[in-house]
């Protein structure tokens, strides 16, 4: 039987250039994707193509988009990578519609192959990677690769067989530190704060638990912790048996802010969690310091750091405190263990790579504003770019860094990329990709009356596109709307100031609309208790959902802050909006239920848009 054609089409592909003294250059070629193997062909008017390469499709280790800050030199500008025999091909697609459809349909046909753990998500290029700078072509990927479609948490080792299921260790409870989609038969979901029975605890990796209706089944071990459990030697922000001088020694030589460790107490069975900050002292001036707090358990036997905040399992409440200072000088950004290698010298390293100089940006006009300061268009090394002034005294200029820092680490097609800081003068700014079509709340009110069903689908698509990656980096963003997301000349909608507001001086933040906190978007839990999380940021995506259909309306326009919560504490929602069909508004009305574990993680609202979109 013949191999069946699953997909067919004019790309443009780069030389592989296999040979350290091969020409760099892009040629158009037919590719054909069947059932046993990728082909690309040179075409020839009025006759046959000529097949210039072959790819047998058990030899593919990876397919997946290329995210990168440089100018593509060819037409096509949405490329895309195929990973085989220890070669990268890149391949460029003429639209990010066509690219989906080549990277779905070869991870589809590759899912079951010997695949990489991680790859590169930017182009080799002048002897190193651009993503981490290494300089050897056959280094380890530094991204963790999902054949599903999206990244995950951790990157998960194949499952053991199911005959792995032996020991028995008796009776221990487990709590779900975050959400587990199953990757396959034998694996069981997980929902987070859930409480499942152990019963097999001898796979490095892989647990077997099982919940209250007796289902047994796989989960990964780092998604779990022991209700009543003191060996934490598998988590990196553990420290057994280390001084509280040494801890101090350790977390001054690293030097960043939220640099911190979970210790063993003088007292048996109690844990201490000490922190760097440098935090300003009584003077005002800068202190750097080590902060100390002892794990406190509650009559219900809870943990917590700060009164408010109770947890079942001593990894969760580290988990929250990672997100939410709650109580504590700041929060848990970077774990250090005794014994491995200081990140300051490349923290430092980092840094200069990011730092963009003053003498290559060009300012030009002002094009909006928001709540750190102005935004003006710019050019920066030969391409246009958004430049973002930070307002004096609008945020912390060391929180400012350090998240800056962490925010170029973040690199998706469906987030606005970040592409460097000026640090150098007053004010500061942030250099990002320019999107010509401004905010998206502008441009669906612009637009009312012209969008398709399909179109309004492909931002709520996009958008949860990016979101779940942000979800999978373990980043929480805080203010989710559609006035934080922007639009592409090319209609791409892309997810825009991620993070930031947790920097912002005033302790009440000021939205573009001009009212005190973004109440109308935020989740009961974070309205009552200031407790974010993916959970509250989904919850802000069931209202960005009605925003897109509603063509860019304001959630409860005619109600006060007081009304909204209100009306919210009474499990009121917002209408479904009379565009939206029946599917739609029963995925918005997912996200806004009362309880966090009951709304859907992002990977599974990506998941259910993309079904809906193939309907």
């Amino acid at each position: 039987m013949l191999p069946r054609v699953i997909l067919k089409g004019t790309l443009i592909k780069k030389s592989q250039q296999k040979r350290r003294t091969s020409p760099c250059n892009y040629k158009e070629r037919l590719f054909v994707l069947n059932t046993q193997e990728l082909t690309y062909s040179e075409q020839r008017p009025g006759k046959k193509p000529i097949q210039k390469g072959r790819i047998e499709l058990s030899s593919i280790q990876c397919v997946e988009i290329v995210c990168s800050e440089l100018p593509i030199p060819c037409s096509n500008k949405y490329p895309f990578q195929v990973v085989h025999d220890s070669y990268y091909l890149y391949i460029f697609a003429p639209d990010n519609d066509c690219r989906q459809r080549w990277v779905r349909a070869l991870k589809e046909e590759t899912k079951c192959n010997a695949l990489v753990l991680k790859y590169h998500p930017n182009f080799w290029m002048e002897g190193k990677w651009r993503c981490c700078y290494q300089t050897e072509k056959m280094a380890t990927g530094c991204q963790e690769y999902n054949p599903m479609g999206f990244a995950t948490k951790k990157c998960l080792p194949p499952t053991p067989e199911p005959e792995r299921r032996l020991s028995d260790p008796g009776q221990r409870v487990v709590i779900a530190l975050q959400d587990y989609t199953p990757h396959g038969d034998t694996d069981l979901p997980l929902h987070k704060d859930q409480e499942y029975i152990l019963t097999d605890s001898s796979h490095h990796d892989w647990w077997t638990v099982q919940d209250k209706s007796g289902n047994k089944g796989f989960v990964p071990c780092m998604y779990i912790a022991e209700k009543s459990c003191n060996n934490f030697s598998r988590f990196e922000w553990y420290n057994k048996d280390i001084t509280r001088r040494r801890a101090e020694e350790l977390l001054l030589t690293e030097g960043k802010e939220g640099a911190f460790m979970v210790r063993d107490s003088r007292h048996a069975g109690v844990y201490t969690v000490s922190v760097f900050t440098k935090a300003p002292g009584s003077n005002g001036e800068k202190n750097p310091r080590v902060k100390h707090y002892q794990i406190r358990e509650s009559e219900t036997s809870k943990f917590y750091l700060a009164e408010k905040y109770h947890f079942s399992t001593i990894p969760e409440l580290i988990q929250y405190h990672q997100h939410n200072a709650a109580g504590l000088i700041t929060r848990l950004r970077h774990p250090v263990c005794q014994g491995r290698e200081t990140s300051q010298n490349h923290a430092e390293h980092s840094q200069d790579q990011w730092e963009v100089d003053p003498v290559e940006l060009t300012l030009g006009e002002e094009v909006g504003s928001g709540q750190f300061g102005l935004v003006l268009q710019g050019q920066w090394r030969g391409h246009k770019v958004a430049v973002k002034m930070v307002r004096e005294g609008a945020m912390s200029e060391e929180e400012f860094k350090e998240e800056a820092r962490v925010m170029t680490m973040l690199s998706h097609c469906k987030l606005v990329q970040l592409y460097g800081v000026c640090t150098q003068h007053s004010p500061m700014c942030l250099v990002f990709e320019f999107m010509e079509q401004g905010c998206l709340s502008d441009y669906l009110r612009a637009n009312r009356g012209r969008m398709s069903q399909d179109v309004l689908l492909g931002m709520c698509l996009d958008v949860s596109e990016g979101m779940a990656y942000l979800e999978s980096s373990n980043f929480i963003h805080r203010d989710l709307a559609a006035r934080n997301c922007l639009v592409s000349k090319n209609n791409e909608v892309k997810v825009s100031d991620f993070g930031m507001t947790r920097f912002v001086l005033d302790d009440q933040y000021t939205s573009s609309q001009g009212s005190k906190f973004p109440f109308k978007w935020s989740s009961p839990e974070v309205i009552k208790y200031s407790k974010f999380s993916s959970k509250s940021d989904v919850w802000s995506f069931g209202v960005f959902m009605w925003e897109v259909y509603t063509e860019g309306r304001l959630p409860y326009e005619n109600q006060t802050n007081s009304e909204v919560v209100e009306n919210l504490n009474a499990g009121i929602r917002l209408l479904k909006p009379r565009l939206a069909p029946e599917a739609v508004h029963l995925i918005m009305e997912w996200c806004w239920k009362e309880k966090p574990e009951q709304r859907p993680s992002f990977a599974l609202l990506l998941h259910e848009l993309a079904a809906l979109s193939d309907l």
